[in-house]
Parts: C-alpha cells; structure tokens; sequence
C-alpha cells in the first residue's frame, strides 16, 4: 500500500466540534471521520478515485472469469 499523504488542514472550531461529535457517535477518530466524509462528497461528486494498480511485473490484471458454455 502507498504511504498516506499528510495535510495540515485549518478548520473552523465549531466545524471541528461538529466533526469530532459525529466522529464520537461512529467510533472513530476525527482523523477517519474527515478521510469518510471526504470519501462521501466524492463519491456524490461522482469523482471516486480508482483503486491503485498493485500488479507486479509478469502478473496478469484481474478480469471477469470466463462463461461456461
């Protein structure tokens, strides 16, 4: 897996304590919660990033199996 990026984000205080709430409420950190939500507005952004291509050299990308006859 690639490192994860690091990013200073700057964020208004009752914005954070919104977040750290909702984050509470679904038992993870305000870390997880912020990388959800922005997963979410991306999703409904239509704008889901690809999954990384892990194949290594000589191994076949996956594919759909093939139909018996």
């Amino acid at each position: 897996m690639a490192e994860r990026k690091k990013l200073l984000l700057r964020i208004d205080p009752q914005v954070y304590d919104a977040i750290a709430r909702w984050a509470s409420d679904d038992l993870r950190s305000v870390n997880a919660q912020i990388e959800y939500a922005l997963r979410l507005a991306l999703r409904s952004a239509g704008r889901t990033p690809r999954p990384a291509r892990d194949s290594g050299p000589g191994e076949a990308p996956e594919s759909a199996p093939d139909e018996a006859t």
